[in-house]
């Protein structure tokens, strides 16, 4: 299986110096000079300066579908994917939370914009499965501010100073995330129990007294049968900087509003490059299916409940796809540690990490222990 993402320290050139990265994508104003950068939400390049405006070339539909065709995974597996599917770019990676980041090959410092660490840079390049579709961001960096913070003061227990964070608005990064998508048909078989609910009534003697009770019974009886799905872009985060629990939480993500990739949507955002491996992004997938799989064997079986015994699946036709869908992310250091909220730069969903202020917890404690003493001596005084 080929390795699609490790440096390529090792592979040089006729000269013994390392191959150079693909060309770098520059957008000059052509007013002033200075660099373009996409405007979310619309489909120009603007000049932050002179304010000139650039529009996005849609492509042709030719090179739509062959932007969005799918790539066979066991090909990709055995290393038969043609070689101009792969990219080698500058990455850094970040030495706190461990993020490949793509750079411009003029830069030398950077901060990390998933965790604000300070970078150097080096001169390593990564060997990677080019992206073939982005989805552009849709909100402003503005527009995810007032999204953040109308979550942020909707958290209970959060410090004083998070307050403050959200009041003064500092900067968050924009940032395209590296995802996989799937596409598989399966066909499963099974067997199992299914399980229907009926009601017996019967006489019952309780403290002295009878009583009649109506009892909820369950009659099984043996099940098997064959269900089918085909899955469509079941999406598979392709990057460990991010908390995946709050990164999945941002979902769903509407890929009809997918682009084919073009430097063009990512001008003055970051782009992060991919650290699970495609192998690893199947596996995942395939329990997301295995999930649904086993929703669909409940439904064919029926009943008011049901025990799968034996499951087989035959998993056929797999493709996959390497995007980039985009995201708001803002870091925030309290006490020495750092805490990143998300948000879908798309929708709008906001997500993550929250500190706790045990002044906050402690006071809350003790007005309810207050309250349960007053609660309690009225009862005992109209006793």
């Amino acid at each position: 299986m080929t390795d699609t993402t490790t440096e390529t320290d090792g592979d040089f050139d006729g000269d013994g110096l390392p191959p150079p990265p693909d060309e770098e994508h520059r957008f000059p104003c052509e007013q002033c000079g200075a660099q373009l950068t996409y405007r979310p939400g619309e489909t120009v390049l603007t000049c932050p300066y002179c304010g000139h405006e650039q529009h996005i070339s849609p492509g042709s539909e030719d090179a739509a579908e062959a932007a969005f065709r799918e790539h066979d995974f066991e090909r990709a597996l055995g290393g038969a994917m043609a070689g101009a599917e792969y990219e080698e770019s500058r990455v850094v990676a970040c030495p706190n939370c461990g993020a490949r980041v793509e750079i411009a090959e003029v830069t030398q410092a950077t901060r990390c914009p998933f965790c604000d660490t300070p970078v150097i840079t080096d001169t390593g390049t990564h060997r990677h499965i080019k992206p073939q579709g982005v989805v552009p961001f849709a909100l402003t960096e503005d527009r995810a501010r007032d999204e953040l913070k109308v979550w942020l003061r909707s958290l209970w227990f959060a410090p004083n100073a998070l307050k403050d964070y959200a009041r003064h608005g500092r900067a968050m990064n924009g940032v395209y995330v590296p995802y996989w998508t799937f596409d598989a048909d399966t066909r499963s078989q099974y067997t199992g129990m299914r399980g229907d609910h009926y009601y017996v009534t019967r006489t019952v003697m309780r403290d002295g007294k009878r009583q009649t009770v109506r009892e909820r019974r369950t009659r099984w009886r043996a099940a098997r049968g064959r269900v089918s799905r085909f899955f469509d872009d079941v999406i598979v985060l392709a990057s460990r900087s991010l908390p995946k629990k709050y990164a999945d939480a941002l979902e769903p993500w509407n890929l009809s509003e997918m682009k084919p990739y073009a430097p063009e949507w990512l001008a003055g955002f970051s782009a992060e490059g991919y650290q699970v491996e495609l192998p690893d992004g199947y596996s995942e997938a395939r329990q997301i299916m295995d999930g649904v799989i086993r929703q669909d064997v409940r439904a064919d079986i029926g009943g008011d409940v049901q025990r799968i015994s034996s499951l087989h699946t035959d998993v056929n036709d797999v493709t996959f796809k390497h995007v980039l869908l985009p995201i708001w992310i803002a870091a925030y250091k309290f006490r020495g540690q750092t805490y990143r909220f998300v948000v879908n730069g798309q929708s709008g969903e906001v997500q993550g990490e929250r500190p706790y202020s045990p002044w906050k917890i402690a006071f809350a404690v003790i007005l309810g222990l207050i309250a349960a003493g007053i609660a309690f001596y009225v009862y005992g005084q109209t006793q």
